[in-house]
């Protein structure tokens, strides 16, 4: 007879996660955080719609979670910038495999406002502001000496004052309308919730079929 009371993971309740999905992604990423096997705890798959219709995904590094949404920031020239553009709509998908867990966001998508932007670029080590202008990313590269001479280049105009951000580079909110959290279950029967955004700040949560 097929067991099916327990698993390495354990099981997961609605009453675990609590009533706020962005307090219980909180918790799960700390504990993320916490698992010494997880090389970038906050590593997360952004899917984007491209203006020609073409699903897009990549991964990205959440910067900030909070009662607004999840937060990340890139060039918005690039790729997954003029896909937001056209349609400002996303998912993001993470996965810790050594917790058995999986959390997927699902929300409009929108800038954030640029002295955000200025705040969290001033925290970046200075070789990774650098970076931000120098590489004009998505678009075609003759070779990577010439992304790094335009480094040097770059390093040497600012030598001795502060790197400013790039207009083109910024932040980007995800304002979530749905939020789903997977907990591996033994036999392929994983504990499933779903949260859906109802009013201005309420969520409502159904379980789902593994």
């Amino acid at each position: 007879m097929i067991q099916t009371d327990g698993s390495l993971f354990g099981t997961l309740s609605a009453e675990d996660l609590g009533a706020d999905p962005i307090r219980g992604f909180e918790r799960w990423l700390e504990e993320a955080e916490a698992e010494s096997s997880i090389r970038y705890p906050n590593a997360v798959i952004l899917s984007t719609l491209r203006e020609d219709g073409v699903v897009d995904g990549r991964v990205v590094l959440l910067k900030g979670v909070d009662e607004r949404g999840f937060t990340f920031f890139t060039n918005y020239r690039s790729s997954k910038g003029r896909a937001l553009k056209a349609n400002p709509v996303g998912a993001l998908t993470f996965y810790w495999d050594p917790m058995g867990r999986q959390v997927r966001v699902r929300g409009r998508v929108e800038r954030l406002p640029g002295e955000e932007s200025d705040a969290y670029f001033a925290t970046r080590p200075r070789d990774s502001q650098i970076g931000a202008w120098a590489s004009a990313q998505s678009e075609t590269l003759a070779s990577r000496e010439a992304l790094l001479e335009r480094v040097r280049a770059l390093d040497e105009d600012h030598r001795g004052r502060a790197v400013p951000r790039p207009e083109q580079w910024g932040g980007f909110l995800l304002v979530p309308d749905e939020i789903e959290f997977w907990q591996e279950g033994a036999f392929r029967l994983h504990d499933r919730f779903l949260f859906e955004r109802s009013g201005v700040e309420g969520w409502s949560v159904r379980r789902l079929s593994p």
